[in-house]
């Protein structure tokens, strides 16, 4: 007599995953020429990712974005008369309200939204761990390169654009961080790059986990790197 077996559960992703070995980052030029390779200690970045996190820190983000500006009309706020429409017996109808009931056409809605504001803050501390843990995960998947050095004379579109087709990142959406650079030189790199489609150029302290994670690929200057490696949780 054959005997029914229990199946195996499935097999579930840890939530919380810790990074081992060197990371190896290849090392380009603005001419898209491959100079090298850099080795990242994930303990510079904690060394673990917990997906939990960033998906909450993720959340957080989006949920500040909100304008919260919705709003319907309820019953007592649309034009109308109170007055009820028929008697409640005597007619063979069935009963109904006022014309302002939400059961009637251009009557009120029921329970629907109102003005609110949606933002809220996790811990300070909790929020610089999924940054870094965002950008470790960049790095750990392959999807981070550092360039050499990245400047510009003059806010030119075109050739922000010829440095990111020699990195072949055109039509990629992609993260790209600075650090030392001078005010003026910032806004000639954000000028540059800010009417190409999806992509972002940040100083990099202004990296948050949901701008990291957003965009599919992310370059960072050996400053921009150097800076990250530097700052704690």
């Amino acid at each position: 007599m054959a005997t029914e077996t229990t199946p195996a559960p499935a097999k579930t992703e840890p939530v919380v995953g810790e990074v081992k070995g060197t990371l190896e980052v290849p090392v380009f030029n603005q001419a898209g020429q491959q100079t090298g390779t850099v080795q990242v200690n994930p303990a510079d970045f904690g060394g673990k990712i917990n997906k939990e996190l960033l998906h909450e820190v993720v959340l957080m983000y989006l949920a500040n974005q909100r304008a919260g500006t919705h709003s319907t009309l309820r019953r007592g706020e649309v034009a109308g008369s109170t007055k009820k429409l028929f008697r409640q017996k005597g007619t063979g109808n069935a009963r109904v309200g006022t014309r302002r009931t939400n059961k009637r056409r251009g009557g009120g809605t029921a329970k629907g939204p109102k003005p609110r504001d949606y933002e809220y803050h996790l811990p300070r501390q909790a929020v610089r761990a999924a940054t870094r843990m965002a950008i470790l995960s960049k790095l750990a998947d392959k999807e981070a390169i550092v360039l050499e050095d990245l400047s510009l004379s003059a806010p030119k579109t075109k050739e922000m654009a010829g440095i990111l087709k020699a990195l072949n990142l055109s039509g990629t959406s992609c993260l790209i961080g600075t650090a030392g650079l001078e005010k003026a030189a910032q806004e000639t790199m954000y000028k540059s790059a800010r009417y190409i489609a999806s992509v972002e150029l940040l100083p990099a302290t202004d990296f948050n986990a949901y701008t990291v994670l957003k965009q599919k690929r992310l370059v960072l200057t050996r400053a921009a790197l150097d800076q990250l490696r530097k700052t704690k949780a």
